[in-house]
């Protein structure tokens, strides 16, 4: 019977042994899965670091942008001013040519081809003059410097042009200053007795 009792632990012992490598202690568990405070600790620093790299694109977007507003606006006054220094050009021609000038129709003559190559420009540019002389006053477009009694124009007809305004495209680039009709006021003569 001992040698029962002796293959009897034997046995205990074998399932003991088996008993303990299937049993997973807890610090096993946390090593092989992580718990909750880890996952979001590691999508928390995910998400910041996502978070960095979009505001770093955002920023080198934006000074990209920024670069090439700035270069698209420096191109736009050069184009301009390319167009513009033809006229000085003339105008330097024509003051030259007018110190020694003994005719004068001929320097007007200058000057007006000076212009029309002004307006020549101006409509490549798409740039218009504001009417004025004989249009309603209109203070989108207008401004107006002093007023004219007359009865020859309706009140708020414009009689004069004081400086020229411009629209460049549909846009008021400078607003025309004009003077406008307003009617004459009646004077009360003080030596009639009527």
């Amino acid at each position: 019977m001992s040698e029962h009792a002796g293959d009897k632990p034997d046995v205990e012992e074998a399932d003991g042994a088996a008993e303990e490598e299937d049993v997973i202690f807890p610090e096993e568990e946390a090593e092989a899965e992580p718990s909750d405070l880890e996952k979001a600790r590691a999508e928390r620093d995910r998400m910041r670091d996502q978070l960095l790299r979009i505001a770093a694109d955002f920023d080198n977007f934006r000074k990209r942008s920024r670069k090439e507003i700035d270069e698209v606006r420096r191109r736009a006054i050069e184009d301009t001013l390319r167009e513009v220094l033809p006229i000085v050009d003339n105008l330097e021609r024509a003051a030259g040519a007018m110190e020694g000038a003994t005719d004068v129709s001929a320097v007007a003559d200058g000057v007006h081809m000076v212009l029309r190559g002004f307006d020549d420009i101006a409509n490549r540019l798409d740039l218009r003059r504001v009417p004025t002389v004989g249009n309603l006053f209109d203070p989108s477009c207008h401004d107006a410097m002093q007023q004219a009694e007359t009865n020859e124009h309706a009140p708020g007809t414009i009689v004069g042009e004081v400086v020229p305004g411009y629209f460049l495209g549909d846009r008021l680039l400078r607003p025309a200053m004009v003077v406008v009709a307003k009617p004459v006021t009646p004077t009360d003569d003080p030596g009639s007795d009527d």
